[in-house]
């Protein structure tokens, strides 16, 4: 039987004990785009041997001291979003575009005065710098033989239905809380399928632990709109040292943010022969925020005026991540002619945990053709299979580590980027590869990106600016449990930069 509550349950809260994290969770923190100055975006962030901009301590923290003088840099940015979703042969587009203050920092120049100083030049910075964007939306509408019965069918197998039956003074909602209190996240979606009429015990005795859908096979048309909000941004501490004229040595220290809200809203329609369930709506929200720490090691070599090579270690960052969700479900039966709404009313605040996303290498060579311009490669490596949840002995992250282990695998990024002189005038291109993080290859495709820029110098003063499209594509599930059904998407995201530079 139930365990009797023996303290008030809050109306609007539960801890839940259940993780609702998985690999997307995972993976959405571990990955970031490029962003940063407009030159530097213009010449798809290969600096990784250059120096000289501000958001090239991102990828080499020695690039700072390549600054000739002491600079302020502030750059705003219009991010278009267009997705085409495919979904069972039937396609949908939907854009959205935002535009926001996506960098801005400071390089201070300290030259030596000491002529027997092998320590030539000291810099200093504060950088911020926006790495990922979540402003999304696309949705996902077709026929198929799919229905969301089955994630609740796989969820609610093994519950005791004892579990599902309020008492007489209790609610639904204070059963829900219960539920994410003592049950865990499987236990709370059994009760809202179950008091929203889709699921059926096979028995009506309370210790009864199998269930079968209310839901006729057939055909369904499924509806599934995703919309989220947020960013990935990082404040970089900058250390940088000239050694000799010829070495230049760096350190980063990382502060990271996170914040992300989602909501999913799920429906579906059917008239199937004996369904006593014919439309259901499933509505989820998600909110997270976090905070984390990382550190980046790097030195720029001139093997001579004309020849640069770089190389950078970013270390693993540890994030802790907090996040609430809550949820509502509903149906209506033609049989019956009734509907149901089950709204527990109830945010699940989840425990923090830890994210340990991989940490990345990368090698940099540039040729500089003295005031005509330059010629830049980086290449980075970063296995995602190391990403890891912890703590590392709680059974539920064991599982999720194990997958995220199977499923995901290092990458290769390749970004080449040039830049050529007239005078006062700056023109710039350049090209970004990146492998998918998926060994499939299939959940995420390769990454591909092209920019090109133009920039104008007044002396102190500088204005540049960029536009870059990036693609790939998505298949992913609409849920990771039960409805079997994938939604392909097609991405394209587009970027004007603008960016302000002057000298102190």
């Amino acid at each position: 039987m139930k365990k009797i509550l023996a303290f008030a349950v809050l109306s609007l809260m539960t801890f839940s004990q259940m993780k609702a994290q998985d690999i997307t969770d995972a993976l959405r923190y571990s990955h970031t785009n490029l962003k940063g100055t407009a030159r530097f975006q213009a010449m798809s962030g290969a600096f990784g041997a250059l120096g000289g901009d501000i958001s090239a301590i991102a990828i080499n923290p020695a690039s700072s001291a390549v600054f000739l003088n002491s600079a302020v840099t502030l750059t705003l940015s219009d991010v278009s979003k267009e997705n085409t979703t495919g979904f069972n042969n039937s396609f949908n587009n939907s854009d959205n575009s935002d535009f926001n203050a996506s960098q801005a920092g400071f390089v201070l120049v300290f030259d030596s005065n000491s002529t027997n100083n092998d320590f030539t030049k000291f810099s200093f910075g504060v950088n911020f710098a926006e790495e990922n964007n979540y402003d999304d939306a696309f949705l996902a509408s077709g026929s198929s033989n799919g229905s969301i019965d089955q994630y609740f069918l796989d969820y609610a197998q093994g519950i005791p239905l004892d579990l599902l039956i309020p008492y007489d003074d209790e609610s639904v909602e204070d059963l829900y809380s219960y539920l994410g209190e003592n049950e865990g996240f499987g236990a709370q979606q059994a009760l809202l399928a179950y008091q929203a009429f889709i699921i059926n015990p096979e028995s009506e005795d309370l210790e009864n632990t199998a269930y079968n859908s209310s839901v006729a096979p057939g055909q369904f048309q499924n509806n599934y709109n995703y919309v989220s909000t947020g960013l990935n941004g990082k404040i970089s501490f900058n250390f940088a040292a000239e050694f000799q004229k010829k070495l230049y040595l760096g350190i980063n220290f990382n502060i990271h943010f996170i914040n992300y809200d989602r909501t999913t809203r799920y429906f579906e329609t059917n008239n199937n022969n004996g369904s006593e369930t014919n439309e259901i709506a499933f509505v989820n929200t998600l909110s997270t925020d976090g905070d984390g720490f990382s550190a980046q090691l790097g030195g720029i070599y001139k093997i001579t005026d004309n020849i640069r090579i770089g190389a950078t270690y970013d270390t693993p960052t540890w994030y802790n991540i907090r996040e609430e969700t809550a949820q509502s479900l509903s149906s209506y039966s033609d049989v019956f002619n009734e509907n149901t709404i089950v709204n527990p009313d109830v945010v699940n605040i989840y425990p923090e945990y830890t994210l340990k996303t991989p940490g990345k290498l990368t090698a940099s060579g540039a040729v500089v053709l003295g005031s005509q311009g330059l010629l830049s490669v980086d290449y980075s490596y970063k296995d995602y299979s190391n990403t890891e949840f912890r703590p590392e002995n709680d059974g539920d992250f064991i599982t999720q580590n194990d997958i995220i282990s199977d499923e995901l695998t290092a990458v290769s990024t390749i970004k080449i980027g040039g830049e050529y002189r007239i005078n006062n005038w700056s023109l710039r291109g350049g090209y970004r590869y990146e492998e998918s993080p998926y060994k499939d290859g299939i959940t995420m495709s390769d990454l591909d990106s092209y920019s090109a820029g133009i920039g104008y110098s007044f002396g102190a003063f500088k204005i540049d600016a960029a536009y870059t499209n990036t693609q790939f594509s998505e298949s992913s599930f609409l849920y990771q449990t039960g409805l079997a059904n994938r939604a392909n998407i097609d991405r394209e995201f587009s970027s004007l930069i603008f960016s302000l530079s002057f000298g102190l």
